[in-house]
């Protein structure tokens, strides 16, 4: 395969040549806008905007060479992200393990499956860390000074610490049923943080109208075009940890849909700029069965997506109203992929499988993508001889209450070596009657 021109070695090098974006454009009409901050198109259609990249310019400066030369971490794929500035802001945001799962394979029949590993992602441990990366230093070039975000946790814990290393006043909306460990986890960083008595869609709307009185740059509101690239570089990672090529599979979660068209758009981005061969990849989608308004438009075959009132566990994922989900519709269906849900009890059992074969312990969203891989596995959906793919994105300490009560308990004993070998007996004894249960 023909390379592109080896130029650039450092990122500095590479900003200072300029920006390889220009504009926003429509994704339904394709009027253009000036690179502010807006997200929908005001004079036409109210569709949503994308920013639009000079590709043969990105070929000339990027290489194979000078990406692997990069920072290690999502600013290594500079040339394809909508930041202008030579310093924007890297806190070791990306670079995820891409982890070969062959425990978790062979207990689900695969042969080679592969887990994208977000759960350690930096710095609050979600893939969220990459969009809002993106974001507020798009804001600090916009002349923002407060950051803002609608979120169901963990673009909460992304905004408030990327901000405060920042210096950037921040205020964070969330609905006021959160998972402890989240609420937590974005108090720490010392924001104003707003908890309001309404699901994620309420708080959505209402952050809308706080943009349009307050002036403050809202990371998924009317920085959203700019906020959304960052999900790319986990498609970027991907095909780079697999010696630069493309998987077969992928099988990702879905909340607003924009995680699953920007790895797709990642990959594409990748194959149009020479670093990649073209391959058709397979696209299948992840939902809670308790709010699963993408997995039911999928299943009945419509091309809109109506709104549902969540009720899951699965609080990360429970956008009702998902701004995206018409693209994640065309995505899974133009490759051949699908779009599943599973039950709250599922995904229940999805985090602990992943973490009793492979190590990983996940919130969630990622107990949410195991079920779903194992529900298109046993349905012959997914090809055993496919490299696939799984998508993991935020970290089960985070969210620990969905498996309290489902997971052992403590053998507790006395500091005594007779204590500990009848104790140790006991947890043998119920191992067997596990087996034998699961046998049967």
């Amino acid at each position: 395969m023909t390379q592109a021109i080896e130029q650039p070695k450092t990122l500095s090098t590479a900003a200072s040549l300029g920006p390889t974006f220009s504009a926003l454009r429509c994704r339904e009409c394709g009027e253009t806008y000036d690179l502010g901050a807006k997200h929908v198109c005001e004079d036409v259609c109210f569709g949503p905007l994308e920013v639009v990249y000079d590709y043969d310019l990105i070929r000339q400066r990027v290489s194979r060479a000078s990406i692997e030369a990069g920072p290690k971490s999502i600013w290594r794929y500079k040339e394809f992200l909508p930041v202008a500035s030579d310093n924007p802001i890297d806190v070791g945001t990306g670079m995820t393990p891409l982890l070969k799962a062959d425990r978790l394979a062979r207990r689900l029949g695969l042969k080679s499956l592969y887990i994208k590993n977000d759960a350690v992602n930096m710095p609050t441990l979600s893939f969220k860390d990459r969009v809002v990366s993106i974001a507020l230093s798009r804001a600090r070039e916009l002349g923002f000074t407060t950051v803002s975000c609608a979120s169901t946790g963990n673009l909460a814990n992304s905004t408030a610490a990327i901000a405060a290393h920042a210096g950037l006043d921040c205020c964070v909306f969330i609905p006021s049923d959160l998972e402890a460990g989240k609420v937590l986890g974005t108090l720490i960083y010392n924001p104003t943080v707003m908890a309001v008595k309404g699901n994620y869609d309420q708080v959505n709307r209402l952050c809308s109208e706080v943009a349009n009185t307050q002036g403050w740059g809202f990371v998924n509101i009317n920085l959203r075009p700019y906020y959304s690239e960052g999900s790319k570089t986990l498609g970027y990672e991907v095909a780079e940890q697999l010696g630069w090529q493309l998987p077969d599979h992928i099988v990702a979660p879905l909340a607003s849909g924009s995680l699953f068209t920007k790895i797709y758009k990642g990959f594409q981005e990748f194959v149009k700029t020479g670093l990649v061969e073209a391959k058709d990849v397979r696209f299948s989608g992840a939902q809670a069965e308790g709010c699963s308004p993408i997995s039911q438009a999928f299943k009945e075959g419509r091309d809109f997506v109506t709104p549902v009132k969540p009720n899951t566990i699965a609080k990360s994922i429970a956008i009702g109203n998902p701004a995206d989900g018409i693209y994640a519709l065309d995505i899974a269906r133009k490759t051949n992929g699908n779009i599943e849900d599973v039950t709250d009890a599922e995904i229940i059992d999805g985090i602990k499988l992943l973490a009793e074969t492979e190590g990983i312990f996940t919130e969630t969203a990622g107990g949410t993508t195991i079920a779903v891989l194992q529900k298109l596995v046993e349905a012959g959906k997914i090809n055993p001889d496919e490299t696939t793919v799984a998508y993991i994105t935020g970290n089960g300490l985070k969210t620990q209450e969905a498996v309290q009560g489902y997971i052992g308990e403590p053998l507790t004993i006395e500091p005594k070596l007779e204590s500990f070998e009848r104790a140790l007996e006991r947890a043998r004894t119920l191992e067997r009657l596990d087996w034998q249960q699961t046998s049967v």
